[in-house]
């Protein structure tokens, strides 16, 4: 669907996005095996654009997936995308990620994301981060920790690369009730 109103509509295709997103959400929790399908577009006279996708899919056994994802550009060469995706497994296994990007005209770009799941045998959440500045000059950094059901036993570890300095990382790893044990 081709959309090319006024640049007072720029921001009605994330809306809608979201929008379609939180219905998708609720369809998540019920229905037979299907699919669903959105995708909008906006372009403007000033060259700014808009751009919205959706998908929603149901297995036949309760399985069930949800994306979308929204571009904005400003016609600058400023521009960013922000997305989103959850999953249920049949057997009740959830998952969900989100994260945002942007670019801007002068090369620096900057983004962050985040993603959770969990199921029978554990969970996990991470989340992290990556800039660039116009120099070309790059930071990342990412945390995670995850925990085995079974067991109990958890790491919790953390990432970061600098470009000035290099890369490091650490882990800990913890038993059931806390305490500090080895990583293996």
């Amino acid at each position: 669907m081709q959309h090319r109103p006024s640049r007072a509509g720029f921001t009605s295709t994330a809306s809608r996005a979201c929008t379609a997103m939180a219905v998708a959400a609720l369809v998540f929790t019920t229905g037979p095996a299907t699919a669903g399908r959105l995708r909008a577009t906006q372009v403007h006279a000033d060259g700014s654009a808009s751009s919205a996708t959706g998908v929603v899919r149901h297995g036949p056994n309760g399985g069930a997936a949800a994306r979308g994802r929204v571009r904005t550009s400003d016609g600058q060469g400023n521009a960013s995308t922000v997305s989103g995706a959850a999953l249920r497994g049949p057997n009740g296994g959830t998952a969900q990620r989100a994260g945002t990007t942007s670019v801007a005209a002068d090369g620096s770009a900057s983004h962050q994301s985040g993603l959770s799941a969990s199921g029978t045998q554990g969970s996990l959440t991470s989340s992290g981060s990556a800039t660039r500045d116009a120099a070309g000059n790059i930071a990342q950094n990412r945390a995670t920790t995850a925990t085995s059901n079974s067991t109990g036993n958890g790491v919790q570890s953390s990432t970061s690369y600098n470009s000035g300095t290099g890369l490091s990382h650490s882990a800990t790893c913890y038993d059931a009730s806390g305490a500090t044990i080895t990583c293996r």
